[in-house]
């Protein structure tokens, strides 16, 4: 009963990456993994890694991707669960993915990109869809 009212608690956080956060755990337990051993092979703290999986935090790409290392899965499936991509039919997400895996640039550049990346695809979308007068 606890684990649902600190669900009902935090529910604007937990919405997308309640299901990162599941998937996670699925993935870490079928790896037969402890939430310490993930934690130390990751490289970040037990507290923070629980919190990931509870959908309390979000994390990094960085994170992310040594996450879907360790877990051996997929390091996009990771970023789609966790909203850093987002699949679309039309398109591969080959820049997100081509941001996301620069080792050259620092967390908060991959960001940036991504976001006015997001920006463009939105004003695109504006300009082309017809408006009803």
């Amino acid at each position: 009963m606890a684990k649902d009212k600190s669900t009902k608690t935090s529910g604007t956080v937990v919405g997308s990456l309640g299901s990162l956060g599941d998937y996670l755990k699925e993935q870490r337990l079928a790896a037969q993994l402890s939430l310490r051993q993930l934690a130390d092979q990751v490289g970040v703290s037990n507290p923070y890694l629980s919190q990931i999986e509870r959908g309390l935090r979000k994390p990094s790409a960085e994170v992310l991707q040594q996450l879907a290392r360790a877990l051996r899965v997929s390091a996009e499936q990771l970023y789609v669960r966790a909203g850093i991509v987002h699949p679309d039919p039309g398109q591969a997400g080959s820049v997100e993915l081509a941001v996301l895996a620069d080792t050259g640039l620092t967390e908060r550049q991959k960001q940036s990109l991504l976001d006015v990346h997001a920006s463009f695809l939105a004003l695109n979308d504006r300009d082309t869809t017809p408006t009803q007068t």
